[in-house]
């Protein structure tokens, strides 16, 4: 099980902290501060203030709304 393949949103965190420079639990931290939002409102404050490219904030996006929905 040890060996199994990281699949979804979750296959782009290693390279989301290795090009940003932040462990994901900060990048999640910073999405949840901007709750209550749309899905795309938050890929573009991504974007447009910390210089994420497309795929990452998207990616980091739709891992933390189907996380923290799953929670409630």
């Amino acid at each position: 099980m040890a060996n199994e393949k990281i699949k979804g949103p979750a296959s782009y965190f290693p390279s989301i902290e290795k090009t940003y420079g932040r462990p994901i639990a900060e990048w999640q931290d910073l999405v949840r501060l901007h709750y209550p939002a749309r899905h795309m409102e938050l890929v573009n404050m991504l974007k447009s203030e910390h210089g994420m490219g497309h795929g990452h904030a998207n990616a980091l996006v739709a891992y933390m709304l189907s996380a923290d929905e799953k929670a409630s």
